[in-house]
C-alpha cells in the first residue's frame, strides 16, 4: 500500500543578504536639482597678496598692488541615470505561493538587491575616478596604518577639513586593520550612526565598510570629505498597478533618476589607495 505524504510548503522565501547602503556618508546633496535636470557651479578665482605701497613711490596706481580681475568660470552637472524596472505578479501566483509573491514584499526585495547596490557601484566608482590622489601598493598588516597614515597627511596638506571625513574599507582592508596593533579605533559609536553603517573612528575619520563588489577592482579603501562628491537621487518613482489592463494581478514598476559629480575644485578631498 502506497502513501503518499503531504507536503507542506511554508509562506516564507529565502531572502538574499545585501548591505545596506552607505553612500551617504561619503557624498553631499547640495545641488538643487528640483525643476532642472541640468545644474552650472560658478569657480571663481582670486587675487594676489602684495606689498603695500606706504609711501606711494612705486609704480602701480594704487598702492595696494596691480588691480586685477576675478576669473568666474562654470562647471556644468547633467544628470545621465534615468533607469527603470517593471514586473507583473499573477493574482493566482500570490494566493498558490501562500502570500510569498506580494507586491509589497517584492518591490522591498527589488529596492534592497537590484536598485540600491546599482546606485551605490555608480557613486562609489564615480568618487574613485575622481580622486585627486591615487596611491598604488601592497597592503600588509604591517604597512596599513602608515597607509592610513599617509592619506590623512595627504589631505591634510591639501587643507581639507579635518571634520567629516569618512575612510571608507574594504571587508580585507578592515581584516588587515585589526591584525595591526598600532590601530586602536574607538568603537564608542552612537546608535544612530551604527545605523547608518559606522563601524568606528580612526584618527577623527569615521569608518565605514563596503562589499568590494561595490568598490571598482583593487580599491583597498578611500579616504574622502563627503564636500567633495554631489550625489543627487532626483526622482525615486515606485508604483504598484492592481488589476491594470491585460494582468490579472499586480504590475509593479519603478524608476529612478540620479547621478554623481566630483567637484573640479575638490578632488583633493578624495585619497584612494589601491592594490597593484
Amino acid at each position: 500500500m502506497a502513501v503518499e505524504l503531504a507536503t507542506e510548503f511554508l509562506p516564507y522565501v529565502d531572502e538574499q543578504f545585501k548591505a545596506e547602503s552607505k553612500r551617504e556618508l561619503i557624498t553631499n546633496h547640495d545641488f538643487e536639482f528640483t525643476g532642472a535636470h541640468t545644474v552650472k557651479v560658478y569657480k571663481v578665482s582670486t587675487s594676489t597678496m602684495n606689498d603695500y605701497d606706504r609711501d606711494g613711490t612705486g609704480s602701480n596706481a594704487s598702492r595696494y598692488g596691480q588691480v586685477q580681475g576675478l576669473d568666474a568660470t562654470t562647471e556644468t552637472f547633467v544628470l545621465k541615470k534615468d533607469r527603470s524596472f517593471t514586473f507583473a505578479i499573477d493574482k493566482l501566483d500570490t494566493d498558490e505561493s501562500k502570500m510569498a509573491l506580494q507586491a509589497g514584499s517584492a518591490l522591498a526585495r527589488q529596492l534592497r538587491e537590484v536598485v540600491i547596490p546599482e546606485i551605490d557601484t555608480y557613486v562609489y566608482n564615480n568618487v574613485v575616478s575622481g580622486a585627486g590622489h591615487t596611491e598604488t601598493g601592497s597592503l600588509t598588516e604591517a604597512n596599513v596604518y602608515d597607509a592610513i597614515l599617509q592619506a590623512t597627511k595627504t589631505l591634510d596638506t591639501a587643507e581639507i577639513p579635518e571634520t567629516n571625513r569618512v575612510l571608507l574599507v574594504t571587508p580585507d582592508t578592515y581584516m588587515i586593520m585589526k591584525k595591526n596593533s598600532l590601530i586602536v579605533m574607538a568603537t564608542e559609536v552612537g546608535q544612530d550612526m551604527r545605523k547608518l553603517g559606522v563601524i568606528g573612528m580612526l584618527d577623527g575619520a569615521t569608518i565605514i565598510k563596503v562589499p568590494q563588489n561595490r568598490l571598482p577592482e583593487k580599491v583597498n579603501f578611500v579616504l574622502v570629505h563627503p564636500s567633495a562628491t554631489v550625489a543627487p537621487v532626483k526622482l525615486t518613482d515606485y508604483t504598484v498597478h492592481q488589476n491594470p489592463p491585460g494582468i490579472s494581478g499586480d504590475l509593479i514598476e519603478g524608476r529612478v533618476t540620479y547621478d554623481a559629480f566630483v567637484l573640479e575644485n575638490k578632488t583633493k578631498g578624495i585619497y584612494v589607495h589601491k592594490s597593484k
